[in-house]
């Protein structure tokens, strides 16, 4: 029996959207509950690990930003240009580039300072800016010429610019890391091993310093002899690291836990989740229903 091609496209279409909806689903609700649960940590007292932090927004310590669509001097960007289409009935505004800054970010919340690499995370900042615009790129001059005015002509554009700023608040899930300021522990045998595969990139450099009998290889005693240089390297880089200041930094976790930058407080942002969940939630059912009338129509179900 053949089989109807809008069919096919329909019944995928329904079960995309049931099984997404149900992932999307559980997984805002399990936010929603993880952002009620976590205790707020101090960047001065704050664990190792993940942790949620409430701070107010530093200059990092790059060179300033500038947005590139609206040229405001800004701690970071994210901006996406749309194009509107039609193909018959067939209207939408299409994304023709996107680009999000990756310059670390500033963050204090009274007890500490902190930086924060915001690569990874979803960043939900307070200011948005949308307009509309004839040119793909609205700062730029338009380029004189009669062949560019008729390329341009009837074009129409969307663009959307998000950007962070000095001073906004911000409310931080991320994975914390300290150094300096005596506060790693050492790992001695990890150290030790760390330097002896840095000291074999360069191995001529090693047997210059180690091989004692000139046989151009290291026999036993002479590695015993590495090992332990190794070790009193290790110890003294650690003893170093110790004594530099002390540095904070906040970024994207290992596992798979959010990593979430936003002006919004807990609070607003849990009821935006659960809203979430829902909508997601009715997708899921539509879905579900939509499979089951098209396997029924086709007898199937």
């Amino acid at each position: 029996m053949a089989v109807d091609p809008g069919w096919l496209v329909a019944l995928g279409m329904a079960g995309t959207a049931s099984v997404g909806g149900g992932w999307w689903c559980l997984r805002r609700l399990g936010q929603a509950r993880l952002l009620q649960d976590m205790p707020t940590s101090k960047i001065r007292s704050a664990a190792q690990g993940y942790v949620e932090l409430y701070g107010v927004l530093l200059g990092g310590p790059g060179e300033p930003l500038c947005a590139p669509l609206t040229g405001t001097p800004c701690l970071w960007w994210r901006y996406r240009i749309e194009e509107y289409r039609e193909n018959g009935k067939q209207k939408s505004w299409r994304v023709v580039e996107s680009a999000s800054s990756e310059a670390w970010l500033g963050f204090e919340d009274g007890s500490g300072q902190c930086l924060i690499n915001p690569l990874g995370a979803e960043v939900r900042p307070a200011r948005r800016q949308v307009w509309h615009g004839d040119q793909r790129h609205p700062r730029r001059a338009q380029p004189d010429g009669l062949l560019a005015g008729l390329l341009s002509m009837g074009k129409r554009y969307r663009y959307v610019e998000e950007r962070l700023h000095a001073g906004d608040p911000l409310y931080v899930l991320g994975e914390f890391r300290s150094s300096g300021g005596g506060r790693q522990g050492l790992d001695l045998a990890a150290a030790q091993g760390a330097v002896v595969r840095e000291w074999k990139q360069d191995f001529q450099g090693l047997l210059a310093r180690f091989d004692r009998d000139g046989s151009g290889e290291l026999n036993e005693q002479e590695w015993r002899l590495v090992r332990l240089a190794a070790q009193l390297e290790a110890e003294d880089r650690h003893t170093a690291a110790s004594r530099a200041p002390e540095q904070h930094r906040l970024q994207r976790p290992a596992e798979s836990l959010p990593f979430l930058l936003s002006c919004k407080g807990e609070d607003e942002l849990v009821r935006v989740f659960r809203w979430q969940a829902l909508a997601a939630a009715l997708l899921c059912m539509g879905g579900t229903l939509a499979t089951t009338w098209l396997l029924r129509q086709a007898g199937l179900g």
